[in-house]
């Protein structure tokens, strides 16, 4: 049984945050900051926080702007964080509306219509709460039978809710699976960090997977074979969750945002994906000339620019390997779905590309298609 990508789609939020503006509200906290500690900074008890740059930030990840769902309150300086008005439980959340509009524009896209869709997978970073599930919350919004979950494998996410997908319907448990990708970002960032205030972005993406015998969409991919891999280490970590309520110790707030030990994921997670992608091109006997396109994970150009001389063993047209994060920064599991949606054009059937993601965990998952 062949399976497909049969759709893809994206929703972006309309608010979006450039480097000037997010360095800008950046510095005037490093400003306030210094003033209010210069005595302990004097005395050496407190360590002087430096200024941020847009050049800094653009030379390190690649990134010039980021969208987010909520602007204001971000660049407010003495706020530094989105603020969302809670909803009653009877309004739709905010994660599964903007996964409705990514899985309907998905659907359009595919040709298919709720009736069609009998699984639905959110898969992403995080979900804003336990249960009900996203998914069945998207089920009921769009009007879909069958049967949903939800599943967390951090930027990993959205190839592993594919794999999931397409093992779904080879074992005949679902026949059309909309995979969807909410993933709202901003709210686990510290933007009170030189490191990383600049990094995420909100987003979602959404694609549908079905037999090749029952797809008719414009642009479709059959996946020719998939390997995802998990390395356990902390170097990438977020300990937010349901129990911090419960410690009897005060709580380290900045241990509950993103955190990172960049120059180590560096170290460690390019030599993993690198030989991944490489490996499974071996299994199906195809070379550097073979690959028309590389669908990465949208992290840091650095480390997609590796991974693609790794791979084809030579610099990549931006063509070949298209980058997406410098308009929507880190957008966690989304950023490979949407390189993909957006430079589908130029491939011509028999085309084959890499979709991979990459991330904490760590996990990373590699995914050979054919264009059809």
């Amino acid at each position: 049984m062949a399976v497909v990508i049969s759709g893809t789609g994206l929703f972006t939020p309309t608010q979006s945050i450039s480097n000037d503006e997010l360095v800008h509200c950046f510095n005037q906290y490093v400003e306030k900051f210094n003033l209010s500690h210069s005595q302990d900074i004097e005395d050496g008890k407190v360590t002087a926080l430096s200024p941020s740059d847009s050049s800094f930030i653009e030379k390190a990840s690649g990134i010039k702007s980021r969208y987010v769902m909520a602007k204001e309150d971000i660049l407010n300086v003495d706020v530094m964080a989105p603020r969302f008005t809670e909803r009653s439980n009877d309004q739709l959340s905010m994660q599964a509306e903007i996964g409705v509009a990514a899985a309907k524009d998905a659907m359009q896209a595919a040709n298919k219509t709720p009736a069609d869709i009998d699984l639905i997978i959110v898969a992403c970073a995080y979900t804003q709460r336990s249960y009900p599930a996203m998914a069945i919350e998207i089920q009921k919004a769009l009007g879909c039978g069958g049967w949903g979950f939800d599943m967390l494998v951090a930027c990993s996410a959205a190839t592993f809710g594919i794999i999931n997908a397409a093992n779904a319907i080879r074992s005949g448990t679902a026949k059309t699976v909309l995979v969807i990708n909410p993933e709202i970002l901003s709210p686990q960032i510290n933007y009170r960090d030189r490191d990383s205030h600049f990094i995420f972005g909100d987003v979602a993406t959404a694609s549908i997977i079905e037999d090749e015998s029952t797809a008719n969409g414009e642009h479709v991919f059959k996946i020719l074979s998939e390997k995802p891999i998990t390395n356990f280490s902390n170097n990438i970590r977020s300990n937010i969750g349901y129990m911090n309520h419960c410690s009897p110790d005060k709580v380290d707030d900045v241990d509950k945002y993103f955190i990172q030990q960049g120059r180590k994921v560096f170290k460690e997670v390019l030599p993993m994906v690198s030989n991944l992608i490489i490996s499974e091109m071996e299994k199906l006997n195809l070379g550097s000339d073979d690959i028309k396109r590389l669908y990465l994970h949208q992290a840091n150009i650095n480390m997609n620019n590796f991974i693609v001389k790794k791979v084809l063993g030579r610099e990549a047209l931006s063509s070949e390997a298209p980058i997406i994060l410098d308009e929507y920064a880190n957008t966690s599991s989304a950023g490979c779905i949407i390189a993909l949606h957006k430079n589908k054009q130029g491939l011509v059937a028999g085309d084959k590309s890499i979709l991979c993601s990459f991330g904490a965990g760590y996990s990373a998952c590699c995914l050979i298609l054919e264009y059809l």
